[in-house]
């Protein structure tokens, strides 16, 4: 578990899913930087963790769609001794129907759940690889195991970031490090609250439990809830043929 020897980054986290992973957290004494665009949001968590143990809290700005935020939170953390640990939970998902409305709204998507994170974790990995050791926790979407005729952009981001982790994996498990992809399903956040057709919809609570059993065992790759291994699974292997007519 996680302690006042390590430091958790954690980007987008005025998320749900990351408001519920920082408080669990800091009850077990890390340092944690909260990472965000609502600065005001951030401050508050910011109290909110330090209330519940951690070792210390900070709220740094941080926009996917801006690099040059990037480097104060690298700069931070590299002051901070012990391990340095990155969660990404950033992200937006704009419906299908209005990036078909406004092809334009692509290159956004794409930075917030792709590029944007990866050129953080780029600049991040060479300090992880320094100090022997850290994890990296990269929240996908099942989304991203097929494009479906629903949320295809969205999902092509998160294919791209979950190919990215699969080599940053590959790389800082030769230095000591650990990357753990994970790959929700329907959860109950801000993104899903006004989308039509959720079934089976999660607890960010779950879902932060989920992600640090993860890390604790080194998994490599997890849905969660786990069901949704079965669930993919099965959409996977549905023939393209008979698959290109369905509307799922």
């Amino acid at each position: 578990m996680s302690n006042s020897s390590e430091t958790w980054i954690i980007l987008g986290a005025t998320s749900s899913m990351a408001r519920a992973f920082a408080r669990k957290v800091a009850a077990d004494g890390a340092n944690v930087l909260l990472c965000g665009r609502d600065m005001d949001d951030l401050a508050a968590s910011a109290a909110d963790c330090t209330a519940r143990g951690a070792a210390n809290a900070t709220a740094l700005k941080f926009d996917a769609r801006d690099t040059a935020s990037f480097a104060p939170i690298i700069t931070q953390a590299q002051a901070e001794s012990g391990m340095i640990n990155c969660a990404v939970f950033v992200g937006s998902m704009p419906t299908q129907s209005e990036i078909d409305a406004a092809p334009e709204l692509i290159e956004g998507v794409i930075k917030d759940n792709y590029t944007g994170p990866a050129a953080f974790l780029q600049m991040l990995a060479p300090e992880i690889e320094l100090r022997g050791g850290g994890t990296v926790v990269g929240v996908g979407s099942v989304a991203g195991d097929r494009g479906r005729i629903g949320n295809y952009v969205y999902g092509s981001a998160k294919a791209g970031f979950a190919t990215y982790l699969s080599g940053l994996r590959n790389r800082l498990t030769r230095a000591g490090g650990h990357v753990v992809t994970v790959k929700p399903g329907f959860v109950d956040t801000a993104m899903t609250w006004d989308v039509e057709g959720m079934f089976l919809v999660a607890a960010p609570e779950k879902v932060a439990t989920d992600i640090l059993k993860a890390v604790d065992k080194k998994r490599n790759v997890i849905y969660t809830p786990f069901f949704w291994r079965y669930i993919m699974l099965i959409i996977r292997n549905i023939p393209e043929f008979i698959f290109k007519k369905m509307s799922i």
